[in-house]
Order: C-alpha cells, then structure tokens, then sequence
C-alpha cells in the first residue's frame, strides 16, 4: 500500500510514518497541499491522509481539487487526520469527498481501523463517512 500523508508540521509526519511502519506501510510526505496535489497527481498512491490546516490551501480545498483530478486519481481515498473538533466537521469532510475522518493525536489502533474501513469500502467503491 502506498500512502501519502499531507500534513505541514514535521512532528504530526514523524508520528504517523512511525506508526505506518510497524505495520509495513511506507509513507511519502508532503508539507502542504499544493504539494501534495501535485505528487498525488504525478504518482500514483493508495490512500491519502489529509491534515485540515496548513498554509496555502487547506485540507478541504485540496481534497476538493483532488476529487476534480482525472481518473484513477481522483479515486483515491482520503482520510483526514486533524485537530479541529467542530460539531460539524464529519459533514465538512463528507461534502468535500473525505472518506474517514481521525482526530489527532492518532492512535495507531485508529489508524488502522481507519485504513481497514476505507480499504474495505474502496473494493466496493461506496467509500463514505462512518
């Protein structure tokens, strides 16, 4: 599996890829979404986790952007990985074509549920919000 984490603060990366690693995943980095949009679109990755907050676009303009990319790109899933705790955020991230939704700081039993929903439901191509 291939994943991309697109998150602008090196710790969160650090965290994260640690975590991917104790089950095998290696993971690209990408400091913004600009960034990220633009390996997305250059190499082809399996799930795409997603920070809300960064400079320049923010998580939900770059899953709106990917979500427009050409096929089999704009495909791919997305979870968002962040800190925001509004009311309304799992509507904000469904509306913008985010498949899951974790609040940082990640668990890694989380990360791996969360990888394990969207796997399952990207073979059925329903992939949707809990």
């Amino acid at each position: 599996m291939r994943v991309i984490f697109v998150e602008d603060d090196a710790l969160n990366r650090r965290v994260v890829r640690d975590m991917l690693r104790v089950i095998d995943i290696d993971m690209a980095e990408a400091e913004d979404g600009e960034t990220g949009l633009a390996m997305i679109g250059q190499s082809a990755f399996d799930l795409v986790l997603m920070d809300l907050r960064m400079p320049g676009i923010d998580g939900l303009t770059a899953i709106r952007r990917l979500r427009a990319m050409a096929a089999p790109v704009c495909d791919t899933p997305v979870i968002v990985v962040t800190a925001d705790m509004a009311a309304d955020l799992k509507e904000r991230c469904h509306d913008a074509g985010a498949n899951d939704v974790l609040q940082k700081p990640v668990a890694l039993n989380a990360l791996i549920d969360a990888i394990g929903r969207v796997a399952a439901a990207s073979s059925g191509d329903d992939l949707m919000l809990d």
